[in-house]
């Protein structure tokens, strides 16, 4: 070998060690994307853990369930989240995207409830309203004089005279967000059922297909945002998480839905009908690979986070019993991989 091609080799070798070596320290700061509901909740926990001092503040990304979900199931390593959070269980899709792409090993956590509001300005008429009137309001197609048509209600009350005579305008999640997802399923999906002139002819996915002509208007993932527009536009009625009802008490106000009140209570004992669970989902894998996931996950756990009177409590987090909250601190603690024969 010359003393050119050794001195090359040398080069070549030293290239490769930095490279390594920079792959496996290129980042040191755990990532966490998705839902937009739990953002808030993810967001106190990962302030809470940087003022620590032992690792970097966690970056939160509020992207929606569902695009959440995709990045963290695009693949293992540091290009990819660590940690997905989900206003509804990941699907079977979703973990057959995760595997194709070698993510194998997931931990299920479920943090806590959270009840799915319709809310407006505190200024404008209070709505009493069932589920069937929601849809009515909603739907793509309803059924007028037995037939099928483009939904043709303009405002509320020519679905119910009792309702207030506004304009049918529904701020609201798109279609990828786990708030829009558990919509459909528990709104959308219940209220298509009990509307008798749908028998035989609105039926499945076509109960879940939402109105394009205004009356519903795909607001983004912030839920701040629609507080925001709710208070600006009094005859708007939005729907998010109860977090954010909680928050923002002074400036708007849950409707009733199917009788009952958006309260803590309520959807804690689940009374109120559009309750759901709230989740977060880890790569086991990169657990050893990114410093901190494991502390991360155990302050999230933890009796001043979780706990009664915790911060998460006082963010409008709806707490698991204690004997949920205690399986849940044993999937934490031991890792345990969600075992997905079962969906």
């Amino acid at each position: 070998m010359t003393v050119k091609s050794a001195l090359a080799a040398v080069a070549t070798a030293a290239i490769l060690a930095t490279g390594f070596a920079a792959t496996a320290q290129a980042r040191d700061q755990i990532r966490v994307v998705g839902s937009s509901t739990v953002f808030p909740f993810a967001t106190a926990v990962a302030e809470t853990f940087g003022k620590g001092g032992a690792f970097k503040t966690p970056i939160v990304e509020s992207t929606g369930t569902g695009g959440g979900l995709k990045l963290f199931c695009a693949g293992v390593g540091e290009n990819y989240p660590d940690i997905a959070n989900a206003s509804r269980r990941i699907k079977r899709s979703e973990i057959d995207q995760c595997q194709a792409n070698g993510v194998q090993d997931i931990v299920e956590l479920k943090i806590g409830y959270d009840g799915i509001v319709l809310a407006n300005a505190k200024s404008a008429p209070a709505f009493k309203l069932t589920r069937a009137q929601i849809w009515k309001a909603l739907a793509a197609e309803v059924v007028v004089d037995g037939d099928v048509v483009d939904n043709p209600y303009k405002t509320w009350n020519e679905i119910d005279p009792s309702l207030p005579a506004e304009k049918i305008e529904v701020l609201g999640p798109p279609p990828t967000s786990g708030t829009r997802d558990a919509f459909n399923e528990l709104v959308m999906d219940e209220g298509c059922k009990e509307v008798a002139e749908n028998k035989d002819l609105i039926t499945g996915k076509a109960c879940q297909k939402i109105r394009e002509d205004g009356g519903y208007v795909e607001a983004g993932e912030n839920d701040n945002l629609i507080v925001q527009k709710l208070v600006a536009n009094p005859i708007a009625v939005g729907v998010f998480g109860y977090s954010f009802l909680e928050e923002n008490q002074d400036k708007i106000k849950g409707a009733t839905v199917d009788g009952k009140q958006p309260t803590y209570e309520n959807i804690q004992g689940g009374a109120y009908p559009v309750s759901r669970s709230l989740y977060f989902y880890v790569k086991k894998y990169q657990v050893g690979d990114v410093p901190g996931i494991a502390e991360y996950i155990a302050e999230f756990f933890s009796d001043r986070a979780i706990a009664a009177n915790g911060y998460l409590e006082g963010k409008g987090l709806i707490l698991l019993s204690a004997d949920e909250l205690a399986k849940q601190r044993a999937v934490a603690k031991g890792l345990d991989s969600l075992d997905t024969s079962a969906f």
